[in-house]
């Protein structure tokens, strides 16, 4: 990596002409000039370089010249931050061995240089079964540098509204980090719906049953849950000021807070371990027409939650 300061260029808080565009339908860089301040993002390791995977050749496979992700410095709203965007349509996002180095050195220099935050914009199936033992060692590492940039108070914060969801690895990486932002077309599981079919048979899960994957993995659900800690439309504008929101609020990396955590899980269970069902869970958060909850509008699906939030918490 480049030795680069992550100090703010001047005039950096302009937003770019995608403001408005679509997340989800958006490559890599597309998000990245989309999310962050015009002018303001500076890629590192980029295509010219050719860091690739070092195994995908061998094994008859196309490689990417970034292998898949894109990583650097921007400002978001004036403020520095580090970022990481993968991209959707290589391998399913998925993690090999360079991909997880580069998230991994990422969260090293994020430990070191102390941004206002690190943004990582997932959108993937988990590792890359091509790299198998490669990419399962790569989630460790990332793991571990979450942590480092976390306990250096840089909150770590992590988007998912892909195509791809966020899954495997990453799915529990991103639960490692301070605060996950969702859209509607987000998902966020450790198994994807075809894992669990395989393994538990189309009985248990039907993958090709959107409505279900959607109510049971989706952004609304893992909001109301408290799984995902901002929800924002599916639009680069509302994403920045989704992100932004969080900066200045590290979540404490205690073994109190984790204890916390254990505990609200265990509520969790205890009360909707025996729910076959997402709208089970919603009925008995007190959501007077469970079903209807899909569809609503972002505005009336927020005032609801936050609604829901609010007793949970009295």
């Amino acid at each position: 990596m480049t030795n680069d300061p992550i100090d703010p260029p001047a005039a950096a808080a302009v937003p770019t002409p995608d403001a408005a565009r679509s997340f989800y339908e958006a490559t890599a860089r597309q998000r990245v000039r989309g999310l962050f301040d015009a002018g303001s993002v500076s890629e590192w390791l980029p295509p010219s370089q050719r860091i690739v995977s070092p195994h995908l050749e061998q094994l008859g496979q196309p490689r990417a010249l970034d292998d898949g992700v894109m990583i650097g410095r921007a400002t978001l709203a004036g403020r520095p931050v580090l970022f990481a965007a993968e991209e959707p349509g290589f391998m399913g996002g998925s993690v090999g061995e360079v991909h997880g180095a580069k998230l991994t050195g990422l969260l090293e220099r994020a430990a070191r240089d102390r941004p206002a935050a690190v943004v990582l914009l997932l959108d993937t199936g988990g590792v890359r079964l091509h790299e198998a033992n490669a990419g399962l060692i790569a989630i460790s590492e990332i793991q571990r540098a979450v942590f480092s940039a976390r306990a250096a108070g840089v909150p770590v914060i992590v988007v998912s509204g892909g195509a791809n969801g966020c899954y495997g690895g990453l799915g529990i990486v991103a639960r490692c980090c301070d605060h996950i932002v969702m859209t509607e077309e987000g998902r966020l599981s450790v198994s994807g719906p075809e894992v669990i079919e395989s393994q538990k048979g189309v009985e248990e899960f039907d993958a090709k049953d959107r409505a279900l994957v959607w109510r049971t993995m989706g952004g609304k659900h893992r909001y109301l849950i408290g799984e995902a800690d901002g929800f924002a439309r599916d639009t680069m504008d509302d994403l920045r000021q989704a992100v932004a929101a969080f900066f200045d609020r590290p979540v404490p990396l205690t073994l109190e807070a984790m204890e916390r955590e254990h505990a609200a899980l265990g509520r969790r269970l205890e009360r909707f371990g025996a729910s076959p069902d997402a709208v089970d869970i919603w009925s008995g958060l007190g959501v007077a027409e469970p079903r209807q909850l899909p569809l609503l509008d972002t505005a009336a699906f927020t005032a609801l939650a936050d609604r829901v939030k609010e007793r949970s918490d009295a």
